[in-house]
């Protein structure tokens, strides 16, 4: 049976990907497109630390208007 899914991925695949990427984009580019990811994927971690420290103060604003 076979199991489709990312992890099982093997060595030829990655290095057909890897390939075709390089083709598709070429060398220079690729900095630009990694760094833009890290900086997207920074963003999102960034928003979901802003909305975590809201939630917290909205509950506990909550909590002590309950208290009162």
């Amino acid at each position: 049976m076979y199991t489709s899914g990312l992890l099982f991925i093997g060595t030829q695949e990655i290095i057909i990907i890897v390939v075709l990427v390089l083709l598709l984009f070429g060398g220079k580019k690729i900095p630009e497109l990694m760094r833009g990811l890290g900086r997207g994927v920074k963003e999102f971690k960034d928003g979901q630390k802003e909305d975590t420290t809201e939630n917290n103060n909205t509950n506990t604003t909550n909590s002590n208007n309950n208290q009162n």
